[in-house]
């Protein structure tokens, strides 16, 4: 609007008697300012943010308080003072570690294969890795009181020796069969009373070690009922039921880990 004003006010000024092509002239020389027309300023809200945007803002703001009210899954899953599935757990893995301990006792003359299978070989001697020996071999009964290993590769056949006779725990002379190679014979020595006092006292060890395993696991139980307890998430009778529910699942437990221990020293002994 400021442009044509201008150009209105230098029509007047100009003199009539000023001809055509000198008012041509005169308009031309005017700067660019007063013959183009501007476009008004856009004009903003004083509010620092679109509408749009305040009301994503609310909405975001209004789901966080509703999460925020609603219980967590995690603590309400957690909260079950009935759910004695972990101290279950933990007392069957250690009722089948000590069953696994007890198994690998040499007793009664019965030679477990589990021990050479576990013998630890080494292929290289300047390589400090070790391999496993039931990876490398094969051991059977060959019948009476010795065991065969049967070899892979001919080439383990010595170190795999060399791994027998080193352990101090099996007490073993390997010896290379005249027809084959690749195969072992291992005479299994009777036991002595020596060997059955030892296998009697790793029992009992064996034994003591699970014991503790289950009271480790009473330990986890109570602390997690501890934890309710400090919440008040739980009513205090659920949880006097719940502790003497512990007491029984441990009671049964323990009892359980005498009870194998004892099979086995009596196996021991009579062999």
């Amino acid at each position: 609007m400021a442009a044509p004003m201008r150009l209105n006010v230098l029509k007047h000024i100009l003199p009539r008697s000023t001809s055509t092509i000198e008012r041509q002239l005169i308009f031309r020389a005017a700067p660019q300012s007063l013959l183009t027309t501007t476009k008004p300023p856009q004009c903003r809200p004083f509010s620092a943010s679109p509408f749009h945007l305040k009301k994503q803002g609310k909405e975001k703001s209004q789901q966080k308080a509703s999460k925020a009210s609603e219980p967590p899954e995690a603590e309400t899953g957690a909260d079950d003072p009935f759910d004695f599935s972990t101290l279950e757990a933990g007392i069957e893995k250690v009722l089948e570690k000590l069953k696994n301990d007890l198994s690998k006792l040499r007793t009664g003359g019965r030679f477990n294969p589990e021990l050479l299978e576990n013998v630890r070989v080494q292929l290289v001697k300047d390589v400090k890795g070790t391999e496993r020996l039931g990876d490398l071999a094969q051991v059977l009964p060959k019948g009476g009181r010795t065991v065969m290993v049967l070899v892979g590769e001919r080439d383990h056949v010595k170190p795999i020796v060399s791994a027998i006779q080193g352990s101090k725990d099996l007490n073993l002379q390997p010896q290379v069969d005249p027809h084959n190679a690749s195969q072992l014979n291992i005479p299994i020595p009777p036991p002595t009373k020596e060997s059955r006092d030892l296998a009697v006292a790793a029992a009992g060890k064996a034994g003591e070690q699970a014991s503790l395993g289950v009271k480790n696991a009473r330990a986890v139980m109570q602390k997690r009922l501890r934890a309710m307890e400090l919440k008040k998430t739980v009513r205090p009778d659920d949880l006097k039921k719940a502790h003497k529910e512990v007491e029984k699942l441990v009671e049964k437990g323990t009892g359980d880990v005498k009870k194998t221990v004892e099979a086995a020293r009596k196996g021991m002994e009579q062999s």
